[in-house]
Formats: structure tokens, C-alpha cells, sequence
């Protein structure tokens, strides 16, 4: 569905990514983990059109995405939820859902889309008047995950969905993640949390110094010796 082959993104000399190479198939959880500074943003924002490789080729589908803007991207397929939520915080609830359908083909289904959204986020139709800036970190990334849902996405990217909740909201989050898969949704996450990450993924890769350092089916990823000891800490 996704692939991803030798990417190398700079930020003026800087070298943030040296020919990352992965993929995602349909109906897979692939995870991205790493160190603070490994290229996991980078990685998602590259391939959402926010940055562009200075070598290498991203394909979703038939489409090649690595000179398409971020608009188009969205268009084909792909929803980026971003780290930190980055929502309109003077925006209501609706206001910031709608603004995930955009496209006249997914603002047809606007309606059913939302109720769907609710299906997972119950709490957001509560919260519909209210402005977004107000909400608990929580409903925030419940709102930020609904408006990624809008535009009715093949692949849903997600950037630390787990930042800043209490552990039961991680639990909440993390199998609201996995109904959103098993309704036909891919997802490419990238997470702090090692442990809640490759426990609900199929396959991981490990970024280490902008490079891909390791992959493998992550029940393998979860038992090696330099995964535990490296980001489980045991």
C-alpha cells in the first residue's frame, strides 16, 4: 500500500533521514519507533507533503507522493495526524471535524463520517459547541484522531497519539486505534510508548539516527535483547 524506499531528508545541511526504507500493506498496524531525534516526525511529515526528500521514492497505490503537495496527498488517501494535536483552539468541536472534509467527494459523506466518529469518541458529540482549546488533553487527541478520520482515509498516520494522557487514556486511545483498523483502516504510527506500540502493531521498524536500524514482526521486535534493553528498560 505504502512504500517507502531510500528516503534522505535534509534541514539545510543537516541530514535528518539517510535512506529510510519501509512499507505498509493494507490492513497492517506498522509502528515507527525511536529515540527523540531519530527522524519519526520527519518520516510522517515527508511523507504528508510537509517535507520533501532530497532522494528517494514514496508510493501509496499507483501514486507517486515524494513531489506531490499535501493537499493532493490527503486527496488520495492519506490522513496525518499530527504530534501535539494542532488543533483551531478558538474553533468549536464541529468546526475542527469538518475542517477534515474538505474534499467534495468526502464532504458528501460528511454526515456519516461524523457518525462514525462518534462511534469511536462517543465524548465528542457532547463537546461539539465547545471550543477545541478548552477540551482536556484527552478529548483533544480524540478530536485530533476524528478530524483525521473525516477526510476518510485509507491510511491514517498518527505522531504520539499517547503524548501527554494518563495511562488509562493511553489504554482508551491505543483500542480505539485498533476498532479503527479492524473497520479497513491502515495506520502507520509512530509512539513513544515501545511497549503499547509493537504490542498492538503487526510489523515495527526502529529509527536510530535517521536510519533504519532494525524491522521485523513486532512480537520478534518486543523479545530482542537490544529492544528491551534500549527503549523497555528491562
Amino acid at each position: 500500500m505504502l512504500t517507502v524506499t531510500g528516503i534522505s531528508v535534509f534541514y539545510g545541511d543537516l541530514q535528518a533521514l539517510r535512506e529510510v526504507d519501509f512499507e505498509v500493506s493494507k490492513g497492517e498496524i506498522v509502528s515507527i519507533i525511536g529515540s527523540n531525534g531519530a527522524g519519526k516526525t520527519t518520516t510522517l511529515n515527508t511523507i504528508s507533503g510537509i517535507l520533501r526528500p532530497r532522494t528517494g521514492t514514496i508510493r501509496f497505490e499507483e501514486f507517486n507522493l515524494h513531489s506531490m503537495d499535501s493537499s493532493r496527498i490527503v486527496k488520495h488517501g492519506i490522513s496525518h495526524v499530527p504530534e501535539g494535536r494542532q488543533l483551531f483552539p478558538s474553533m468549536s468541536v464541529q468546526e475542527n471535524l469538518e475542517m477534515g472534509a474538505q474534499f467534495e467527494h468526502v464532504k458528501k459523506l460528511r454526515k456519516e463520517t461524523m457518525e462514525q466518529v462518534f462511534a469511536y469518541f462517543p465524548r465528542l458529540q457532547e463537546r461539539l459547541p465547545q471550543k477545541a482549546g478548552t477540551l482536556s488533553g484527552g478529548e483533544q487527541q480524540m478530536a485530533a484522531i476524528g478530524r483525521g478520520l473525516m477526510s476518510r482515509p485509507r491510511l491514517l498516520m498518527l505522531d504520539e497519539p499517547s503524548l501527554g494522557l494518563s495511562p488509562l487514556l493511553v489504554s482508551t486511545i491505543f483500542e480505539i486505534i485498533r476498532n479503527i483498523n479492524r473497520d479497513g483502516v491502515s495506520v502507520l504510527l509512530v509512539e513513544q510508548n515501545v511497549f503499547h506500540a509493537l504490542n498492538m502493531s503487526h510489523r515495527g521498524y526502529v529509527l536510530e539516527n535517521g536510519e533504519t536500524a532494525m524491522s521485523g514482526l513486532s512480537e520478534s521486535l518486543l523479545k530482542d535483547p537490544h529492544i528491551r534493553r534500549t527503549y523497555l528498560g528491562l
